[in-house]
């Protein structure tokens, strides 16, 4: 398997909560440096999805497999992440008293050295320079000392972005991350999503099909726990069994 090929593969994944199906024989291919969207409406098995991928959840039956071809079931959820698998919830998870350079320096050396050195700003110079390339990718050099509780609800999103690019994710997962967003919070998030896409592979989990026809090259969408459709947003737009399972529920730009 190469750089070229599938950095996630799940093949025939089955969760089974008392026989409600919420993955049902689900295949799901995601390949290197890919930015990929996943759409469905409520119950249709999205967050499941991320949820088996990063261990969260167990599955009764299938495959997940990584990378070279390593086998995710059964590994704890730390094991996963040091093998290089971050995801971003939907509701941010920072450390509000601290500035937005203490929260990507916690992140960047949580695993090896934790909270006092980081506080009492050990970090080597090497270190620095990736915080700070990081704040510019991010959109937050102005704000590098700004107590992280005080950033509107788009800036907090971005820097928790920040905090799991800066683990080495070579999978990044991403729930509903414009959620709450303003039009411009909203762009800038796809902006950011796009250039992360050169050196992570990305999968997103989204409703609303604006912010979808801005970032995604292909979409997947799901329905009972199975994809319906795959394919480039015009494709999926146009099928029959998509506006009717799902865009037709709705308003097309806010499904």
């Amino acid at each position: 398997m190469t750089e070229r090929g599938s950095i996630i593969y799940l093949e025939g994944v089955i969760v089974d909560y008392d026989g409600f199906k919420a993955l049902n024989n689900l295949n799901f291919i995601v390949n290197y440096n890919e930015l990929r969207v996943v759409i469905g409406p409520n119950g249709a098995g999205k967050t499941t999805l991320l949820d088996v991928i990063c261990g969260k959840t167990i599955p009764a039956a299938g495959r997940v497999i990584f990378g070279k071809d390593i086998d995710l079931i059964g590994k704890r959820e730390d094991e996963i992440v040091e093998l290089g698998i971050g995801r971003k919830f939907q509701a941010p998870s920072i450390y509000g008293n601290l500035t937005v350079w203490e929260n990507l320096d916690l992140s960047l050396k949580r695993s090896s050295r934790g909270v006092l050195p980081t506080l009492l700003g050990k970090s080597t110079t090497a270190e620095r320079e990736r915080i700070d390339q990081n704040l510019k990718a991010i959109g937050l050099k102005d704000h590098a000392h700004t107590r992280a509780e005080s950033l509107s609800h788009g800036q907090k999103q971005w820097l928790e972005i920040g905090m799991v690019i800066l683990q080495d994710p070579l999978l990044l997962l991403v729930d509903e991350p414009v959620a709450g967003m303003t039009d411009k919070e909203t762009e800038q998030t796809g902006r950011l999503l796009q250039s992360l896409a050169e050196k992570h592979a990305i999968v997103v989990i989204e409703h609303d099909m604006e912010f979808v026809r801005q970032i995604a090259r292909t979409v997947t969408v799901l329905h009972e726990g199975t994809v319906i459709c795959e394919g480039p947003v015009e494709k999926v737009q146009a099928d029959a069994r998509v506006r009717e399972i799902y865009l037709g529920r709705q308003k097309v730009a806010h499904a």
